[in-house]
């Protein structure tokens, strides 16, 4: 697992576009983290890094946005709102990854049980001033199995 420090949402903006490097086809994403820490901002840079120049917004109520690139598809999911698994498969979550692109799904903790083997765990959590993200970086199992606090 990797940590890493950023000190405003520009940073961790940066962080994503400098972490799309490693982004493959078909890889998930899994971000974990209360409300206003920062996995949009992490997004916005990975779709910066992934060569997407439009504008990313939370899918908060479309549930997932698509970003198309000219290598690859970013598809930007938000689970909030999802609390079973009937709302799980409406959302089409599972026919996206049988694609090529990668998914970026905010608020994992709620579909953790349904992420994939090998998705890359992203936990944001606030550091020590309002600013401040501690941004962890790992597969599943090397985070606590209590990954959502």
């Amino acid at each position: 697992m990797n940590q890493y420090t950023t000190n405003s949402a520009q940073q961790t903006i940066a962080l994503g576009t400098s972490f799309a490097k490693d982004c493959r086809a078909g890889d998930v994403l899994a971000f974990f983290g209360g409300m206003g820490m920062g996995k949009t901002a992490f997004v916005k840079g990975l779709a910066k890094g992934l060569g997407i120049s439009a504008d990313v917004t939370s899918p908060t109520f479309s549930l997932v946005n698509e970003y198309r690139g000219e290598a690859l598809t970013l598809y930007h999911f938000d689970m909030y709102r999802i609390n079973t698994w009937e709302d799980l498969y409406s959302t089409g979550f599972f026919d996206y990854l049988d694609t090529d692109a990668v998914l970026a799904v905010e608020w994992s903790e709620n579909i953790e049980n349904a992420l994939p083997e090998g998705a890359v765990y992203i936990k944001i959590q606030a550091g020590e001033n309002e600013d401040q993200r501690i941004i962890s970086i790992g597969k599943g199992e090397e985070f606590d199995e209590d990954i959502g606090d």
